[in-house]
């Protein structure tokens, strides 16, 4: 199926951030749905459920998301013309049919989610090349933010074909996989677009930190090794990393609380990004020490903290700016934010309750059905301003 000429008067598709946000967010709805009916026994899916959680998330919720806010923004940073519609599109395309069929084959044939991920795989593989041929082509003197983006996402490309290698060839593979999207794809990405675009957005004062994202890239490096060498190991690398981008948040002296839910819900994400590492740390370390699982509480923490919230915050901020609305947030789009962060809050509690050998799963049902309802509510109120333009009152 091809959008791009039969829409060609059609607003939904006019910008790109529009339907990758939409896809994005139905995926992301769905496929919660199907993981929470499968790991309570209500729905058999033809691949595990771990397996399932982290791919479904982070190639059919983040990695959508992502395109549609780069398309939009990276010319911007890289001063080339906008995407043309045909070129978005096809990308578009391809994780449209290659979502589709993932979630019917998790219910049906594997052979479907098979075929499902490798039109995704497409997909990332093409929307990477645009991004790549835009890096390319700039003429701007200072390439040193677009460079972490640009790199973070063909980090992406080679985690997305480690998964298919892992779920497909060879199982083994699945932890190295997950390591590499999580760390070097998922948070370098949204780290290298927010430590440039947070500071200018909050007016801060501070100049530019030029060895940063050296420093976090290489520490998250050595945190995939250790891991690999040894589970729980990465507590060092965790730890350094806590106390370098919490020191690095205060130099850059951001306004706390801000008086605008469009910038604390961007702060709140940022903070939580030292928060996550220094309790991945500790806990990885206790873990080594004393046995005791803390049911991944350094990723979620990480990913619903941090990326999640970027997420509901950059993708509200896009959504209003690019739009014609005013950019404020009225109280649906507060209680949104104030939601993000309970959803992080109660999935902590989880891992806390498993740690110290609680029952847990009536704190996940309700984590999840939170998460559900919140993505819900914000299709809700924006995909009617994506879909159509609507004016909000």
């Amino acid at each position: 199926m091809q959008f791009g000429e039969s829409t060609q008067d059609n607003y939904f598709f006019s910008q790109p951030h529009q339907p990758f946000f939409v896809l994005a967010f139905i995926n992301a709805i769905l496929t919660m749905v199907i993981f929470l009916l499968s790991y309570k026994g209500v729905l058999h899916i033809s691949i595990s459920d771990a397996y399932f959680h982290g791919y479904s998330l982070t190639f059919l919720l983040f990695t959508p998301a992502f395109f549609g806010f780069l398309f939009t923004t990276f010319p911007r940073f890289a001063s080339t013309p906008v995407l043309e519609k045909r070129v978005y599109m096809r990308v578009f395309s391809l994780f449209y049919l290659g979502s589709i069929l993932f979630g019917l084959g998790t219910i049906a044939s594997p052979i479907f989610s098979a075929l499902g991920m490798f039109l995704l795989f497409a997909g990332h593989v093409y929307g990477a090349f645009i991004l790549n041929n835009i890096y390319t082509t700039t003429t701007m003197p200072d390439t040193h933010d677009i460079y972490w983006i640009n790199l973070a996402m063909k980090i992406g490309v080679a985690a997305h074909f480690l998964f298919i290698i892992g779920q497909l060839f060879y199982a083994p593979i699945i932890g190295l996989s997950a390591e590499v999207a999580l760390y070097l794809y998922l948070f370098l990405l949204t780290f290298s677009v927010a430590q440039r675009m947070v500071p200018f957005f909050s007016h801060s004062m501070e100049g530019r930190n030029d060895h940063l994202m050296k420093v976090v890239f290489s520490l998250l490096i050595i945190h995939v090794i250790l891991e690999g060498i040894y589970t729980n190991a990465s507590f060092i690398a965790d730890i350094l990393l806590a106390l370098l981008i919490g020191k690095e948040l205060l130099r850059w002296n951001l306004e706390v609380p801000n008086p605008n839910p469009l910038l604390w819900v961007l702060h709140t994400a940022l903070y939580w990004v030292p928060v996550a590492f220094m309790l991945g740390g500790l806990t990885n370390l206790a873990t080594l020490l004393t046995g005791i699982h803390f049911l991944a509480l350094d990723i979620h923490t990480l990913i619903l903290g941090f990326v999640f919230t970027i997420l509901i915050g950059f993708g509200t901020r896009v959504t209003l700016g690019h739009s014609g609305n005013k950019m404020m947030a009225d109280p649906w789009t507060k209680y949104l934010f104030y939601g993000t962060q309970i959803i992080v809050l109660l999935r902590v509690l989880v891992s806390v309750a498993a740690a110290f050998g609680m029952n847990f799963m009536v704190l996940f049902d309700i984590t999840a059905t939170v998460w559900i309802i919140l993505l819900s509510v914000w299709a809700y109120r924006f995909f009617a301003v994506l879909i159509t333009g609507k004016k909000l009152s």
